[in-house]
């Protein structure tokens, strides 16, 4: 019998009527090489430390250990021999490494976590640690004679009626109990729709969606970090219910607990876990231009010319959906009516020194990739989404993109949707919303679970970048991976993804939310995220998620204010990147030279590009220090509580501080000039640093609240003294002039050093050792600024730079388009010390 469409989003497995059921008594234990196992009243307990500082906890009801089969962590041939002191109590066992103590309770199985000083860190529920409830996992079996288009606003969908439910097995749903410490913040999760940036006294339903990713890692100030290896949606909650991570389908609990002095040093643990994050290439750090959509490749090329001949920074532009043949949706076929000559135009945008970037979609309709997928078995079940957990349907897809684009020249993939599939993008009962985050999660949890089996419901957006990134590698080690992805998962970060918090709506509002979700999704080790610059939609259209508040779009100067300031605050993201529908986004659409807004948006891409020599840095760090380079302040000042819940402030590396402007000041929403509005904004200057205004030069001491200026010209922006930040020229594009002059800003206050990293800036060289760096030392009390040899060399490496070097202060005349006063020095690459 057939059900309808409603029901097609009913879950994949049902619910058992067992309640959760409490562990009891250890009843045996057994030592391990680096750990113990336990086995249990109900259940079995494994406690192993991969490294001194990292333990991995499973737990399963089975009798046998399964795995959950993510992929999440790299191939580790066998843990390496840890050095561990063994201790039995009446009560509990301990384990203890160079760095960590384990304590595991012999009546419930709770684990508790302490530093080696004896520090309590983390502990379980001492009472109830863990619960397990068994649940039937089915197979929606769909009626092929059903099949329907159904359009919607993220394109093209097959539907198709499910005829029945096959039950196939069963799955377990786990939940681990946690108690955390009273002054702890959490962050991590990775991106999600509620206004939140502290977790703490919080509830998260975590599931794919266009407007969430999903990564399941935690990141505490308290000196630790969690990491759930299974594929599954999660529910997080630390409220009136209880503090816990439920699993809604896994094998077996499977988390690891990482150590870490610092937030940096989860980060690190994490990346030794699931994989290193590659260089970026250098293009990516420049201005990129986007939006829904370019029509043709004489569009394309237009707009960047006019990019050139206005003399506006840009190094990438971008071609979005609907380029394929009509009718042929999701096609990687460009129509050639509108792209007769995919080489040519690559090559043209290539000599006009930009590069090409292509969205393509992992389901194609109506064409010859779509049967060819079909007829090989490698679509998923009952859709026309390819199976990206199949090694052969990765190579297939592969095979279609490097045919039509990457063999012709294009340079960087956009892999929308990967979630793959959304419930509620065409949900429309009466009072569902933005705010609906349960029924959404439900929805979503259901409908994926139908689709890629509940265990594995989350993972779709890892495999699809690995077989991008490992088949690109295969074919061309000149050119590195780009791949912007609409969701993200642990371990995600070793595929060269960028993940932004898709089709988002254009109210300050919804700005405002974007600060905390990136900053919680770049704490989880996942360190590129970008946003839609201006949002995806301006207006307010039927669904309920396209509710943008300017109808008028460009031509509403209530618009242009909000798009100003979402393009002051993308200018401190990893990616610097406007995209959207609605209306255009190219710069000269929001003015004229001269006029204000206009001149803000080239003032803060002129900013960028000079900021290239330390963002460029501080991507080297990122791949060699496992650092996370656009930061919650809690990873430099998590002693300061009161910058736990900060929401619209954040540090982009070690020196600058970004407080974006989140509310307007010159037009209300419905574009009536504000008047008597001043255009200041409140700034938290954390403790523990002082802190000098990156504009005026002026000094103030952390600890306290300031009020900054915020003209529409200007982001409030402090630099943490004792910076010495590396600029460089203003670029029409980020190769144009390799061995410019640099200006070094010293920023006085404190003792500090900074590290310049260079390389050829797109191919894998570097892991083969062709890279250069040298170290900036700076001597407060001296006034001396050392720089050491230089380590390393590439092809094309500048041997002698110029160097202006300026010690900041007040009356310097630091702003950025101004040519300040300095020392001028010649760098060779030798150890050089100098008094400024």
């Amino acid at each position: 019998m057939e059900r309808s469409l409603v029901a097609w989003f009913m879950i994949a497995f049902m619910i058992s009527t067992n309640a959760f059921t409490a562990l009891s008594q250890v009843k045996q234990t057994t030592y391990l090489t680096n750990g113990i196992s336990c086995d249990l009243e109900q259940g079995m307990l494994k406690v192993e430390f991969v490294t001194p500082d990292i333990v991995r906890v499973q737990y399963t009801k089975e009798n046998t250990w399964m795995g959950n089969g993510t992929d999440v962590c790299v191939p580790r041939i066998s843990d390496k021999p840890v050095r561990l002191k063994y201790t039995k109590e009446t009560d509990c066992c301990w384990l203890k490494s160079d760095s960590l103590m384990v304590r595991v309770g012999l009546n419930t199985a709770s684990i508790t976590y302490l530093d080696k000083e004896g520090r309590l860190l983390l502990r379980e529920n001492q009472k109830i640690p863990r619960v397990g409830e068994k649940k039937v996992t089915e197979q929606a079996i769909y009626d092929e004679h059903s099949k329907q288009i159904k359009k919607t606003a993220d394109g093209d969908k097959e539907i198709k009626s499910i005829l029945r439910h096959d039950t196939i097995g069963h799955t377990w749903k786990y939940r681990i109990n946690f108690e955390w410490q009273p002054l702890e913040a959490l962050y991590g999760w990775g991106a999600h729709m509620e206004d939140y940036m502290n977790l703490r006294g919080k509830e998260l339903y975590l599931c794919q969606h266009n407007l969430k990713a999903m990564v399941p890692v935690v990141n505490s100030t308290a000196g630790y970090g969690l990491l759930f290896d299974a594929g599954c949606a999660m529910m997080f909650k630390d409220n009136s219910e209880g503090s816990f991570v439920e699993l809604e389908a896994a094998k077996q609990i499977d988390y690891y607990f990482m150590k870490g002095r610092t937030m940096d040093a989860v980060v690190a643990n994490y990346r030794l876990l699931t994989g290193n994050s590659p260089m970026m290439p250098l293009y990516l750090f420049g201005y990129i231009q986007s939006k829904e959509r370019y029509v043709s490749s004489d569009d394309l090329i237009h707009t960047l010319k006019e990019y050139r001949q206005r003399q506006i920074p840009i190094d990438m532009i971008v071609q979005d959906w609907n380029y394929w043949p009509q009718g042929q949706w999701g096609s990687m076929s460009m129509n050639p009516e509108f792209y007769p000559d995919k080489r040519k135009l690559a090559d043209e945008i290539h000599s006009l020194h930009a590069k090409l970037m292509i969205s393509i979609w992992p389901n194609a309709m109506n064409c010859p990739q779509q049967e060819d997928f079909k007829r090989k078995g490698l679509l998923l079940n009952g859709t026309s989404v390819y199976d990206a957990f199949n090694p052969s349907a990765r190579e297939l897809y592969w095979s279609y993109a490097n045919k039509e684009f990457f063999s012709n020249g294009f340079d960087a993939w956009w892999c929308d949707a990967s979630e793959p599939l959304d419930a509620d993008w065409t949900f429309m009962k009466d009072g569902y919303g933005i705010d609906n985050h349960r029924q959404r999660w439900e929805l979503n949890t259901n409908l994926l679970s139908s689709v890629l089996g509940a265990e594995r419901s989350q993972l779709y957006s890892l495999y699809h970048a690995m077989g991008i990134y490992e088949n690109q590698r295969l074919v061309n080690e000149n050119k590195r991976v780009v791949n912007l992805t609409r969701s993200s998962y642990a371990g995600q970060q070793r595929y060269s993804t960028i993940t932004w918090n898709g089709d988002t709506r254009a109210t300050w509002q919804s700005f405002a939310q974007m600060i905390p979700a990136g900053l919680n999704f770049m704490a989880t080790g996942c360190p590129y995220w970008t946003v839609d610059i201006g949002a995806f939609f301006t207006k307010n259209g039927a669904q309920w998620f396209w509710k943008g508040d300017y109808d008028k779009g460009v031509a509403d100067m209530a618009y242009r204010e909000l798009y100003t300031r979402m393009f002051q605050y993308g200018a401190f993201l990893p990616v610097f990147r406007s995209h959207g529908s609605d209306t255009p986004r190219e710069v000269w659409r929001f003015g004229k030279p001269g006029e204000p807004f206009y001149e803000s948006l080239i003032k803060m891409i002129h900013l960028r590009y000079r900021l290239l020599p330390y963002i460029y840095s501080l991507a080297g760090k990122v791949h060699r220090d496992n650092y996370t380079m656009t930061r919650a302040l809690a990873f430099d000042f998590s002693a300061d509580t009161r910058v736990a819940d900060l929401k619209d402030e954040f540090m982009l590396g070690p020196a600058l501080l970004v407080a974006p402007v989140t509310t307007p000041m010159y037009y209300s929403v419905d574009s009536r000039p504000l008047e008597n509005i001043e255009k200041i904004r409140r700034v938290y200057l954390p403790a523990g640093a002082g802190w000098t205004d990156f504009w005026t030069g002026e000094k103030y001491k952390g600890g306290q609240w300031i009020v900054s200026e915020a003209a529409i010209d200007k982001i409030p922006l402090l630099v943490r003294q004792g910076s010495i930040i590396p600029m460089g020229p203003v670029m029409q594009y980020t190769s144009e002039k390799v061995d410019a002059e640099w200006e070094i800003r010293i920023y006085p206050g404190a003792d500090s050093s900074f590290t310049v990293y260079e390389d050829e800036g797109d191919n894998y060289n570097y892991e083969k050792g062709k890279s250069s760096s040298f170290e900036m030392k700076w001597d407060d009390k001296n006034n001396t600024l050392t720089l050491s040899d230089r380590k390393g060399e590439y092809a094309g490496m500048p041997v002698c730079r110029r160097l202006k070097l300026v010690r900041v202060d007040k009356n310097s005349g630091t702003g950025v388009e101004e040519n300040v006063g300095g020392k001028s020095i010649e760098y060779r690459g030798k150890h050089l010390k100098i008094k400024i």
